[in-house]
């Protein structure tokens, strides 16, 4: 049985797996911290799917964006789900939970992006019904 859950700091540990299994190395204190930044916003929502069988299985971040540019939307900052429950639903769950959860705020539209290398997640999208709307680069510029 799956339940679709508000985020706790206790998760911390199991997310901070789940974040380096993706490949977003991250460790329980780093999790911990990240988690009380955003818990509070009333803008953004951490989720977590549990598993009775394997504890917390998976994780969503969905946040607000107010842009100047475009009306208000929902964005998916990030999504993963345990190796060994890939392709059993945990995804589509936590999905439509975010959905849920943006209806709430009266957001019509949602998004996520995805790394062109993660042929997977596209066709994972595209089933739930997403659809690509441009290809981009990502800049990063370090503030040290």
């Amino acid at each position: 049985m799956i339940s679709i859950r508000v985020m706790r700091p206790e998760d911390a540990r199991a997310v901070a797996a789940l974040s380096t299994q993706l490949g977003y190395p991250a460790d329980q204190a780093q999790i911990t911290a990240r988690h009380t930044l955003i818990n509070d916003r009333k803008d953004a929502r951490l989720f977590v799917a549990e598993r009775s069988d394997a504890g917390v299985v998976g994780w969503i971040h969905v946040q607000a964006a107010y842009l100047l540019a475009s009306d208000p939307r929902a964005e998916i900052w990030g999504l993963v789900v345990d190796e060994a429950a890939r392709g059993t639903g945990i995804g589509r769950c936590l999905v439509e939970a975010a959905e849920a959860w943006a209806r709430t705020l009266d957001m019509n539209v949602i998004v996520v992006r995805s790394n062109q290398l993660r042929v997977e997640t596209l066709a994972f999208y595209e089933h739930l019904g997403y659809r690509v709307i441009k290809t981009q680069n990502a800049f990063r510029k370090s503030l040290d």
